[in-house]
């Protein structure tokens, strides 16, 4: 992979995209994942950026875990963290020349728009604990292709039984998981972490940052507002994705 090199007016308009992407993940549980990674594609190529995005993410879900590891339920995170680690090994040494980006994006919008706008007499996605060993083979083998995996991982949370610091503390554990596991796959797709390593711990610490404060959001809203916001934050995603998939087949 080429080496990203990125001019200051970019750097800083990114940094101010990165900041509010990390407060909307926070505050809401959904969608900054796919607002960084949206405006960061307008700089950097789709395959460094996956990697550069992973590493990011990484520090922000760090930090978010950090701040909410009381609230994290860890009998969810498990099964799946099983699931990723198969995912991912499965995509980057045997699937990913038969997963396209528009196939990836395609299941994020599906579920998405399922999740958000659902008949009533139809299920909601609420599964027990053990079975998000499937969600984590999922979001293993997609996120490889699409990168941000905020948007799949939303649809599993619009649920009664988790409060809404539970809900953000264990997405942000899945989605670490993830992108820890995405660093040795990119790797071995052929990505340099030495060469990037400056400009991923300046846009990481910029994300931390952002990371805080939309923690101290998230403890001041109230529950029901809460859920407002995070399926509005879903829509948002939904439209971004479906944009990405209308310009793609126009190409």
């Amino acid at each position: 992979m080429d080496l990203v090199t990125l001019s200051l007016d970019t750097m800083i308009w990114l940094s101010v995209a990165i900041f509010f992407a990390s407060v909307i993940s926070s505050a809401t549980g959904m969608a900054g994942g796919v607002l960084m990674f949206a405006s960061m594609s307008q700089a950097i190529a789709l395959q460094p950026l996956i990697a550069i995005h992973g590493v990011i993410q990484a520090f922000s879900n760090a930090a978010r875990c950090l701040l909410l590891r009381d609230s994290i339920v860890w009998r969810m995170c498990i099964p799946f963290g099983i699931g990723a680690t198969i995912g991912i090994a499965a995509t980057t040494f045997f699937l990913i020349q038969y997963i396209s980006e528009t196939v990836a994006l395609a299941t994020l919008l599906f579920l998405l728009l399922y999740t958000l706008f659902k008949p009533k007499k139809l299920p909601s996605i609420k599964l027990a604990p053990n079975q998000f060993i499937g969600v984590g083979l999922l979001t293993g083998s997609l996120g490889i292709v699409a990168g941000a995996i905020d948007p799949l991982l939303g649809a599993f949370f619009i649920r009664d039984d988790l409060d809404k610091e539970q809900i953000v503390a264990t997405k942000s554990m899945m989605q670490l998981m993830t992108h820890l596991l995405k660093i040795p796959a990119v790797i071995a797709l052929g990505f340099v972490f030495s060469a990037h390593l400056p400009m991923m711990l300046f846009f990481s610490s910029i994300a931390i940052l952002g990371t805080y404060v939309g923690v101290v959001l998230l403890k001041k809203v109230s529950p029901n507002v809460f859920f407002i916001l995070m399926k509005c934050a879903l829509f948002l995603a939904a439209i971004r994705i479906g944009y990405q998939l209308v310009i793609g087949s126009s190409l």
